[in-house]
């Protein structure tokens, strides 16, 4: 029953959302009630596992030696699975009331659906060579969704995105070849499975491959130098851009980088070697670069992408720390970063609908017309800064502690980016809420008069996120102790 299951919260989805298309549904509603109890029941069947997971792994197919589609659900995949299948819901809820805007509905829907399953085949995978299988499938169901509206520049950010995801998964399959042939399997294990009499005095070259997988994986994290995708595909649906940004894409990138640090290479292989400091520098760089460039950037959406990149190193920081408590610290901002992150995207979204102004300087006194989504736009903010209280501070914590108790001299330097990432962010962030609430005495609320907070379907998610980004920020404990169980191999 358990494998059956299994198997389903990942092809179901995969498989109905290509009958959306092709569904005779004669009223609008009706698509939303399909699709929705579509990615409820799924959700619903993915908890159920959580709370009843499979021990054993399940194949799908074999090919040929030790080569597997498998599926598992260890801690690790747990964390993402629970973490996709929480969101996607309230995503869709919100994904309806967008949409009435938006053409091709009936497409949207199909890739977004199959984009769900997808996403779990990654989170699930019981080995390199599944997720890798699935995370070239995510970039073939996400390009339609970044082109979704086919203007000129949303077809220009689809191929920029392409590009870059397979020239990413290139470098990624290097790492799954060298896995193949100086591992002793290529299922994940948690401190890695490479062979150290087949590696012999190839140290260096399997250390600079792990670079090279780093870096290619690191291409959906958007690590510096290549991040220049995400803003640009900043022009797709705000549903699509909240998942890419929050979930789906992105975090899966960080969600290899985790599998190949942890469980293929291996922290007793890389640490204290020469490709440890190279990864842990890029990700510092990329922390405070990613703050800098939002400082500078006027369009609401692009300014939370440039926000997206800096925070997505914090969590690669954390795993180049290479140490439990760093994977601790990695997991939680992945976790939480996700609900703050989905919260503010969301609510430029509801900006957008409501107003169709895009830009910082368009939002002057829109917190009055619409104080439903800017209080949760503020919560957000103060949740990104890490104000004690909210999710931000916890995540950010534990990253300053891991660093602290790694001994590592260069982690130190890492605590500082934060700091200086902290100060930006605030400067970013605060700057929209500002405008939002104090918009000068010569303001005329004439020009707004019109505006308002979006319906029950944009809020109920809105206020959902703020409940959870308070509620893991004063009581986070069960949550961390299950990372820390992760790390320690218990899951």
């Amino acid at each position: 029953m358990k494998e059956i299951v299994l198997f389903g919260v990942i092809l179901l989805p995969v498989i109905t959302g290509m009958l959306v298309p092709f569904l005779p549904f004669k009223q609008r509603k009706y698509l939303e009630i399909f699709v929705g109890g579509l990615v409820i029941v799924n959700s619903l069947m993915v908890w159920w596992l959580l709370f009843n997971h499979p021990i054993e792994a399940v194949t799908l197919t074999k090919f040929t030696g030790n080569l597997t589609i498998t599926f598992k659900m260890d801690g690790m995949g747990m964390v993402f699975a629970g973490l996709v299948s929480a969101l996607w819901p309230f995503a869709t809820l919100y994904a309806f009331e967008y949409m009435t805007k938006e053409e091709h509905e009936k497409i949207f829907f199909t890739f977004y659906t199959m984009t769900y399953g997808v996403t779990l085949g990654i989170s699930l995978a019981g080995n390199m060579l599944t997720m890798y299988f699935f995370y070239e499938l995510l970039t073939l169901v996400t390009v339609p969704l970044v082109m979704h509206t086919l203007t000129r520049e949303a077809i220009l950010a689809s191929r920029k995105y392409l590009y870059y995801s397979l020239g990413g998964a290139a470098f990624a399959f290097i790492g799954l070849i060298f896995i193949i042939i100086y591992g002793t399997t290529t299922d994940f294990v948690l401190g890695g499975v490479l062979d150290l009499n087949k590696i012999g005095d190839r140290t260096n070259v399997l250390l600079l491959v792990y670079f090279m997988a780093f870096m290619g994986f690191g291409v959906k994290a958007a690590i510096c130098p290549f991040n220049s995708w995400l803003p640009d595909a900043g022009v797709a649906p705000t549903p699509v851009t909240a998942l890419l940004h929050a979930v789906a894409v992105v975090k899966s990138g960080a969600f290899a980088i985790l599998r190949l640090t942890y469980y293929s290479f291996g922290t007793d292989f890389l640490k204290g070697t020469w490709v440890q400091g190279v990864v842990m520098a890029i990700t510092m760089f990329t922390i405070v670069y990613g703050c800098s460039r939002a400082v500078k950037e006027t369009h609401i959406k692009r300014r939370l992408a440039y926000s997206t990149i800096s925070n997505l190193s914090y969590i690669l920081f954390g795993v180049t720390l290479m140490t439990p408590l760093g994977m601790v610290g990695a997991l939680t901002h992945m976790v939480f970063h996700a609900v703050m992150k989905i919260g503010s995207f969301f609510c430029a979204g509801a900006v957008m609908h409501q107003t169709d102004k895009s830009y910082v300087h368009e939002l002057d006194g829109l917190g009055y017309k619409m104080p439903g989504v800017f209080a949760v736009f503020t919560i957000s903010a103060f949740g990104l800064m890490g104000v004690p209280g909210l999710a931000g501070f916890v995540s950010k914590w534990n990253l300053a502690a891991a660093a602290v108790d790694s001994g590592n001299p260069l982690a130190y330097g890492g605590i500082g980016c934060l700091l200086i990432s902290a100060l930006l962010t605030a400067i970013y962030m605060l700057t929209i809420v500002v405008r939002a609430f104090f918009p000068g005495k010569d303001f005329d609320d004439s020009r707004i008069r019109e505006y308002r907070d979006p319906n029950w379907k944009m809020m109920v998610p809105l206020i959902l996120f703020t409940v959870f980004m308070i509620i893991f920020g004063l009581y986070s404990t069960p949550v961390v102790n299950f990372f820390k169980d992760v790390a320690d191999g218990l899951y």
